[in-house]
């Protein structure tokens, strides 16, 4: 399996064609049944009871205080992301975990489309963490629930990010599932694109072949290079400023 060069990390086998792909047909099989596997789950998840949440807790957005109930924009369904937040500590000492999720969601229409809202709670004060969405360029609903987070929370661990949904009967608010740690990796599409590559995220935890770059885990943060969260640096190079105070 090591068809490494010097200097070069070690690589798979060359083989021809067809037993490329009588490997990759095998794999196949249990990529279909992940995906079945997956379907499964969702359905489970579908069929969860709901939590009475009250829907005058208090949020800060753009025009000042407001509730959850309006951060819902009219639509029947809210997915919340709760940003980890760093009171006083500059951008680069900012969470590079949210960073990196919050900046691949981008295109929110298709979620319009289906009666959803999405929105970042910010566990920090709205102020100073809206400077920090506007420098990374994010455009989503930004709200500060900083002093809700006992009621909005409960039972869960402040200061961790989480994914919460959330559903609206015309006042009523009700909380239909949240996840949290790796749970919220359903943001991103970054990892998923390199789980398909050779070396996958290069990444300490991976069970990958002896020789395969795995720097990640080890001398490197995932998501963090050179004394930043790696997406900072294009709005820097951009012209944008990250002063937050």
């Amino acid at each position: 399996m090591n068809n490494a060069k010097e200097d070069q990390p070690a690589a798979p086998e060359v083989v021809d064609r067809a037993a490329f792909e009588t490997q990759l047909q095998a794999l196949r099989i249990r990529e279909k049944a992940h995906t079945r596997q997956g379907d499964a789950i969702a359905a489970e998840r579908r069929r969860l009871p709901m939590v009475a949440i009250d829907g005058a807790t208090p949020l800060v957005g753009e025009d000042g205080p407001t509730t959850l109930l309006d951060a819902f924009e009219g639509r029947s369904m809210l997915i919340a992301y709760y940003f980890m937040w760093y009171p006083g500590r500059p951008a680069p000492k900012q969470c590079e975990g949210c960073t990196y999720f919050t900046t691949q969601v981008r295109e929110l229409s298709h979620l319009h489309s289906r009666d959803v809202t999405y929105a970042t709670f910010c566990q920090g004060p709205y102020v100073e963490s809206a400077r920090y969405r506007d420098f990374m360029g994010w455009d989503m609903p930004w709200y500060s629930a900083q002093d809700s987070l006992d009621t909005l929370l409960v039972g869960r661990r402040i200061g961790m990010m989480h994914i919460v949904c959330y559903l609206r009967r015309e006042t009523e608010v009700f909380e239909t599932y949240w996840t949290t740690m790796r749970g919220v990796e359903t943001m991103d599409n970054t990892y998923r694109l390199l789980d398909l590559t050779i070396y996958g995220r290069q990444e300490e935890f991976e069970d990958s072949p002896q020789g395969w770059p795995q720097e990640w885990g080890e001398d490197k943060h995932p998501m963090r290079i050179d004394g930043r969260p790696i997406s900072q640096w294009p709005r820097l190079k951009a012209g944008h400023s990250d002063t937050l105070a």
